[in-house]
């Protein structure tokens, strides 16, 4: 099999696996009772949701490393790489598990960093962290901090049924697409495998009549395992810029992250609390309705997707005139959404 086989292959068996085990982990997440019920006003939904689809997500992508692994040799490299993503994304995900199935009081934020952290070693441990800085020792403090950041950043973003999903499985898509001329399979595999078990949960995400929501087993695990994509290929041969690429990927996680943080921070409020100051919920106040929203920030992710391939590939002048750009316009849509009144 060749390798775009190989990686159309992993989409398929991820999205397949994906879909077809969540509607039995609904149905254990109902007979159980696992669900997010709307405990709080920070809450957006207003039933009693079965949670835990990020344990379909989970077997999805674990399923297509493995066959993958049966129907193709791996670079010795390569199966290394995909084990550090493997061992770390199975500890942010047990941990996702735990405060699932602990909500409404949950695991606390400081737990949650704590282990994502440790998770983090993992990857630096086999190898997996930023490179381009030095010392080592900014390096690997600057890895911890993006690790964590991403697996939180898709986890604070899922409020709304297909937003994580879909911004994950877009991210990662982008990803394979700039990797794929460096042949950098590890990356190419999990971006695969990640975009396939995704796709395969936002069928059910999106029904009315058979919802269940991924919960941070989901969430953080997407997170994580984009975090540790991200640091895999080397982006680009024609500008040293290059490698920021992937904060334009991953952008709509990150900016909704610190779009509201800071908007707590101004009212006093802990930035680890919750709260209604989304990007998403005040283009809802404004009118827009919950698939047009996503809708919208998938279109804006794929955007983003296509400037980072394209700062990968221009002299280093127009990359900074792609990202100028990006900030502008991230000035710009804060200014507005900012003015946008929120009652908590």
């Amino acid at each position: 099999m060749g390798s775009y086989g190989v990686y159309l292959a992993s989409v398929g068996v991820a999205a397949g696996v994906t879909f077809l085990t969540t509607p039995l982990v609904r149905a254990a997440a109902v007979r159980f009772g696992w669900f997010d019920t709307p405990s709080s006003k920070i809450k957006t939904h207003t039933v009693a949701t079965p949670a835990l689809g990020g344990v379909a997500i989970y077997l999805g992508f674990v399923a297509a490393l493995v066959g993958m692994r049966l129907w193709t040799q791996y670079p010795t490299g390569t199966l290394y790489a995909l084990r550090a993503l493997l061992f770390g994304g199975t500890l942010v995900f047990a941990l996702g598990v735990i405060d699932d199935m602990s909500k409404p009081a949950g695991v606390g934020f400081k737990m949650k960093f704590l282990i994502q952290a440790i998770a983090a070693c993992l990857l630096i441990l086999f190898g997996i962290r930023i490179r381009f800085l030095k010392p080592d020792y900014v390096s690997i403090g600057l890895t911890l901090l993006w690790v964590v950041g991403i697996t939180n950043a898709y986890n604070i973003i899922d409020i709304m049924d297909g937003l994580s999903a879909s911004q994950a499985a877009i991210a990662a898509v982008a990803f394979l697409f700039i990797s794929l001329p460096s042949e950098e399979r590890y990356v190419n595999i999990a971006s695969s495998a990640l975009a396939g078990a995704a796709l395969g949960f936002l069928p059910w995400n999106f029904s009315s009549k058979r919802k269940i929501f991924m919960g941070d087993s989901g969430s953080m695990l997407l997170g994580f395992l984009l975090s540790g994509i991200a640091m895999g290929t080397k982006y680009s041969e024609v500008n040293n810029i290059g490698v920021f690429s992937p904060l334009l990927i991953l952008l709509v996680p990150m900016y909704d992250t610190f779009f509201v943080m800071y908007l707590r921070l101004r009212k006093g409020q802990s930035p680890f609390m919750g709260s209604k100051d989304h990007f998403a919920l005040r283009l809802e106040k404004v009118g827009y309705s919950r698939v047009q929203i996503v809708w919208m920030a998938a279109a804006a992710s794929a955007c983003l997707g296509f400037a980072a391939f394209l700062v990968t590939q221009l002299t280093a002048g127009l990359a900074v005139v792609i990202y100028a750009i990006a900030a502008a316009a991230i000035l710009l849509l804060s200014r507005a959404l900012a003015e946008i009144i929120m009652h908590d």
